[in-house]
């Protein structure tokens, strides 16, 4: 398994990286240092290791933020704006879809999300 493509995530190369610098005789407190973590987080690194072997590098799945929004949110937006003869701008869009569907979105982040749907150009 090459660790150095793309595609692997930036915090599985660095658990690597502690646990070579583990092999390589380096303590705990100083691997924490190089990295500025605490030595708390090198050690469960260390014994996911111990305990998973490789797979213990990758997050489980299902951690993260979750999405605060769902698809059927945003065609709803997309509905109204292609239906409707007014013009929106984000802020209304974000008060619109909190009144409407009760989920509620900074208008930075949903002019984020309709702009990489490729949903509409510059009248956001």
């Amino acid at each position: 398994m090459n660790l150095r493509t793309a595609d692997i995530p930036q915090k599985v190369k660095d658990r690597a990286e502690v646990i070579r610098l583990s092999a390589h005789g380096w303590y705990v407190e100083k691997i924490a240092a190089h990295f500025n973590w605490t030595a708390q987080t090198v050690r469960e690194v260390l014994h996911r290791w111990e305990h998973f072997g490789l797979e213990g590098l990758w997050e489980k799945p299902g951690r993260g933020g979750k999405s605060r929004w769902a698809e059927a949110d945003m065609a709803f937006l997309e509905k109204c704006l292609e239906q409707e003869p007014r013009t929106y701008n984000s802020v209304q869009l974000a008060q619109k879809l909190e009144q409407e569907r009760s989920v509620k979105l900074s208008p930075d982040w949903l002019r984020q999300v309709l702009k990489k749907r490729g949903s509409f150009g510059s009248e956001l």
